[in-house]
């Protein structure tokens, strides 16, 4: 089982994105158990503020280091604890890391707001910064929704058929193929020749061409980046 602790300013806003689909079952299976803290409950203040204007000045707030720090030091099991805190500064998260912290035993998603928190907070108690893109949101409540998402899916059992994660976008490094089923003909398009013939061997040659293809048409840095780990020379597929 993953325990994932997620501190923010905003618990309600985790009402609903994992009371549905597969994060629900795999919690009701005991695969996932997720908690949420809110930061003002650590303040020591009786307005429950956890901000203040920043030191040089400038526009914004930023979330004090007591509450967060406290916050943390609560959650924190006495080992085995990561702390990762969500923000655009961070590492940018992909299918490698989301199946590397599926394998933590206990996660603290720290959610970033107003303008950050205080830089001692990442000196004393964040194992990682980790950004879900390079863009900036409103809070980071959204990411960590992401983030608990995105390794749900590595936790064993949460996924019916593990084939299923081992085959998609990003596992080899590229994208996954193009997916069809029922009807054979939609609106005068057909289904591919090679997935009704039954061989095997093509339909895997067919969906690595047309993986390679589409990498190749919208990120052609991953193919560059699969060929030469590969060893492949490289040859662009863009607008192939």
């Amino acid at each position: 089982m993953v325990t994932i602790d997620i501190i923010s300013l905003f618990p309600a806003y985790f009402q609903g994105p994992f009371d549905v689909s597969m994060l629900m079952r795999a919690r009701e299976k005991g695969l996932l158990e997720i908690r949420c803290s809110d930061v003002r409950d650590f303040a020591e203040n009786k307005h429950g503020k956890v901000d203040d204007r920043p030191f040089g000045g400038g526009p914004g707030m930023v979330m004090t280091p007591g509450p967060l720090v406290r916050a943390i030091r609560q959650a924190r099991k006495a080992s085995g604890s990561h702390v990762v805190y969500l923000s655009p500064q961070g590492a940018v998260l992909n299918a490698a890391k989301c199946e590397g912290l599926a394998k933590k035993e206990h996660l603290i998603l720290v959610c970033g707001h107003y303008e950050g928190i205080d830089e001692r907070v990442l000196a004393l108690e964040i194992d990682e910064e980790l950004s879900i893109g390079d863009y900036v949101l409103t809070n980071g409540c959204a990411a960590a929704i992401v983030v608990v998402d995105a390794i749900s899916r590595f936790v064993p059992g949460v996924i019916g058929d593990p084939d299923s994660v081992r085959e998609d976008s990003f596992q080899e490094g590229i994208f996954d193929a193009p997916h069809y089923t029922r009807p054979e003909v939609f609106e005068g398009l057909e289904v591919p020749s090679v997935l009704l013939g039954g061989h095997h061997a093509e339909i895997q040659k067919w969906r690595k061409q047309e993986a390679l293809k589409k990498t190749g048409q919208m990120r052609p840095e991953l193919l560059k980046l699969f060929k030469e780990k590969n060893c492949e020379p490289f040859t662009s597929h863009r607008g192939a």
